[in-house]
């Protein structure tokens, strides 16, 4: 129960933080949730972006969606925003797509790796090692608990610990990727970039 008691606590801080923003944000707020309520390329599924004419057609019917499809959403909506550098937005939605994830419990490893990216972007960084730490429990090699870790490591300026997983996520690349698990599919990309960042960390050839 420990890793859902710090998620939990780590989930209200990022609520609150998330609110306080809001409330006290200025007119003109880079908080940008009007554009971000219409499609985006990117947005609507986890593996295809869709084309400039259908981007910005109408905003989709979300009491159509499944739970899973909106908690895919929200995370992709979040995972955009981070790497655009809104993060008044990221804020804003992490909230919103973190409750999704909470409601699909029991959650898949795919799920907990959302949730801990989410965190880790959103600056929850507890909930994001809760979710790595469930991953690695369940399977010291799994990858994207590796990869989670790796990152956690990286933000907390911690060498010897990113490295020690870098080397890990390397040794368990092979046997792993042969598993064809789903997640792995949908994650492709985490994966090829953490490798290819560890075998440079390292030292390695690619």
């Amino acid at each position: 129960m420990l890793p859902w008691v710090v998620a939990a606590l780590a989930f209200l801080a990022l609520f609150a933080m998330a609110a306080g923003r809001g409330f006290n944000a200025s007119r003109g707020s880079t908080v940008d949730g009007s554009q971000n309520a219409l499609p985006q390329a990117g947005l609507d599924d986890r593996g295809t972006a869709a084309d400039d004419q259908s981007a910005g057609v109408r905003a989709p019917d979300i009491s159509s969606l499944s739970p899973q499809e909106r908690a895919d959403r929200l995370y992709n909506r979040v995972m955009l925003l981070a790497t655009q550098g809104k993060i008044d937005s990221v804020q804003f939605f992490a909230p919103m797509a973190l409750t999704a994830y909470q409601m699909l419990s029991p959650l898949n490893t795919d799920q907990r790796y959302d949730m801990g990216r989410i965190g880790e972007v959103a600056g929850a960084l507890p909930l994001a090692k809760a979710q790595a730490d469930t991953i690695l429990r369940e399977n010291p090699n799994h990858l994207l608990g590796l990869i989670l870790e790796a990152r956690l490591a990286t933000l907390a300026g911690d060498t010897t610990r990113l490295h020690s997983y870098e080397r890990r996520l390397i040794a368990a690349q092979k046997a792993e990727l042969a598993k064809k698990r789903d997640e792995y599919t949908r994650h492709q990309d985490d994966i090829t970039n953490a490798l290819s960042q560890a075998r440079k960390s390292l030292g390695m050839k690619s």
